[in-house]
Order: structure tokens, then C-alpha cells, then sequence
């Protein structure tokens, strides 16, 4: 979801690993035609080296690339936020808020919020995922009601919303009318998580980031760029929720 040309990787190879000070880093090798060099990325999602290389002939000299930079991937993979699962006590930002997480573990109530706190009833055992399961279906409704105002004003028609876990990317557009979102967009502000439903509904009518499809974005909402650029500074942190380590 950028301005800047996504270059689309046509192959996968992995996983791998590479010994990072010490530590068997998770690799995936994605080869690239239209790469005119080999390209390093780590993922905030689960601390793993995303290595991109022009074709399946230079994977052996694209990992020669990394052993070379591994001090450069250490520091990166050093530098993404630790894992922060969910817990009584845990404070996690939502739609703009912060809610405070009370385990209630007597309560008939499943997961409601009151005041500024997010109450979680049964065992502790089931606190994280029982957050994670309230936190999805926010989400989806969310981003639902974002999308199809969006998609009326853009007059196209979703035909199916689904939200995930994933791990590169907030949003994704099939064409077959798919819209995809990652759930953990409900711990952005709302504006945010607005953004990249509209973002995403564009692509139902510009399935490319062309010149045209840029101006539905800026016509559909006026703060893509802002949007953007917020969650290149804030993203990792949002994968460190949920995540253990």
C-alpha cells in the first residue's frame, strides 16, 4: 500500500534459516524478475528475513548477500518490538483508545468492554486467545461498515470480507472482489483502519496503484498519505500484540 510501485514477486522458495548472532533466523527467498538486485527485508510479524533476488540462478549468491549483512539483519531484527500477549494487566491501544485487559474469571459475560477496561470471563488459559477472538470480530465489523461505505461511494460491490492474520500486508484486493484486512488494524486509530478499507476498495475498480486508482484513494478519503505513513512508523508495534517473545 504504497505510492511507490509494489513490485510483485511471482515465486516463493523456503523456508530457510541463517545464523544471526547466535540465533536461527527464519528465511523466505522470494524471487523477483523485475529486481535489479538482491533486496533484504525483515518482517515485524515474527522476526523472520524476507530475501528477494532476481531469479531462482542467484539464490545461492543472494544468500551469500544476507551472511554478508548479517550484522545489518541483526540490529533490524533486534530492533522489532518484542512480543506482547495478551494478559490480565496488558494495556493494548484500540480504534484510537487504550483498554486495560481485567481478568474476570467468574463472569458469564465472554469479552465486554466497560469504561477503559476489557473484561475477559473463563480461565486464564483462554485470556489471549479469547481477546484475539473479541478483537476479530471488532475487525470485521469495522472494516465492514468502512468498506461498503466506501464501496458506495466508489459504486463497485464487495464480494466477499474476510479478516486474517497476516503478516505483510494491512489489506489485500482479489479479482474476483475479495477484500482481506489484517485484524490487527482494530489497534490503529479509526482513521487508519479507515484508510486502508479505502484503500482496498479502490482496488475494486483499479486492480494497480496507476495514477488512477491514486485519485479514487484521495476522492474516497483525504488522509491517504497520512494514513500511510502512520502506520510505517507504527505498524511493528501493532505485530508485537498477541505475539509471545
Amino acid at each position: 500500500m504504497s505510492k511507490k510501485r509494489r513490485v510483485t514477486e511471482i515465486a516463493l522458495m523456503g523456508p530457510q534459516t541463517l545464523n544471526i548472532a547466535g540465533e536461527a533466523v527464519p528465511v523466505t527467498i522470494r524471487i523477483n524478475p523485475r529486481a535489479q538486485r538482491h533486496l533484504i527485508k525483515v518482517e515485524p510479524a515474527n522476526r523472520s528475513v524476507v530475501l528477494v533476488t532476481p531469479s531462482k540462478y542467484t539464490v545461492d549468491s543472494a544468500l551469500q548477500f544476507a551472511m554478508k549483512n548479517r550484522d545489518w539483519i541483526a540490529e533490524e531484527v533486534a530492533a522489532v518490538p518484542k512480543g506482547k500477549p495478551f494478559k490480565p494487566g496488558r494495556t493494548f491501544p484500540f480504534l484510537g483508545d487504550k483498554l486495560k485487559i481485567v481478568h474476570r474469571p467468574y463472569a458469564r459475560r465472554g469479552v465486554w468492554i466497560e469504561d477503559d477496561k476489557l473484561n475477559v470471563s473463563g480461565a486464564l488459559d483462554h485470556v489471549d486467545r479469547r481477546v484475539k477472538d473479541f478483537l476479530k470480530a471488532r475487525a470485521r465489523e469495522e472494516l465492514a461498515e468502512c468498506a461498503q461505505t466506501h464501496a458506495r461511494r466508489a459504486r463497485v460491490k464487495i464480494e466477499r470480507l474476510a479478516v486474517r492474520d497476516t503478516t505483510t500486508r494491512w489489506g489485500s484486493c482479489s479479482s474476483s472482489g475479495t477484500l482481506s484486512f489484517s485484524w490487527r488494524l482494530v489497534l490503529a486509530p479509526y482513521w487508519v483502519l479507515d484508510y486502508v478499507a479505502a484503500h482496498e476498495v479502490a482496488h475494486l475498480r483499479h486492480l494497480d496503484h496507476s495514477d488512477r486508482f491514486w485519485n479514487l484513494v484521495d476522492r474516497l478519503i483525504p488522509w491517504a498519505e497520512e494514513g500511510e505513513e502512520w502506520l510505517e512508523k507504527n505498524g511493528a508495534l501493532l505485530y508485537a500484540y498477541g505475539r509471545e517473545g
